[in-house]
């Protein structure tokens, strides 16, 4: 039997590890199958889903230099359906409303600037004090 990338074959687990499990294939060939490929959702112990002796199917999903055979379950299970997009709501999207303000008409471009200047500087002082509290930074009384 030709052990090949892709192939789908059936083999008995001989051994478990706590990183994989070892697989015998036929003709005194066996590989392993890496923790991270018997399921799809995550695995934190492998004798949850494997014991020893039991037949399982694997697919083979690499074979390198020193012919070590790597194979996957997770592989030949079918792929998960897709979600279904919830549908928009009509209802537009708010922002923050910390910063979420009535925007007047423009007026000058002085005018402009100086409504930026505070609406600029009030942000600032909200981020200071934030940071400040969280680095413990002045006002700690050091």
């Amino acid at each position: 039997m030709q052990v090949e990338v892709g192939a789908v074959l059936t083999g008995k687990v001989t051994a478990i590890t706590k990183y994989g499990a070892f697989v015998d294939l036929s003709e005194g060939k066996s590989g392993m199958i890496h923790i991270s490929e018997v399921a799809s959702s995550f695995v934190k112990e492998i004798r949850d889903y494997l014991t020893e002796n039991q037949e399982v199917k694997v697919k083979v999903i690499g074979i390198d230099e020193r012919n070590r055979i790597s194979l996957s379950i997770k592989q030949l299970e079918p792929a998960p359906a897709p979600q279904a997009r919830r549908e928009r709501s009509s209802r537009p999207r708010t922002e923050s409303v910390e910063f979420q303000k009535p925007r007047p008409a423009p007026g000058t471009f002085e005018e402009m600037m100086a409504r930026f200047k505070q609406d600029s500087d009030e942000k600032i002082s909200v981020l200071r004090r934030n940071t400040e509290n969280k680095r413990g930074g002045k006002g700690r009384g050091r």
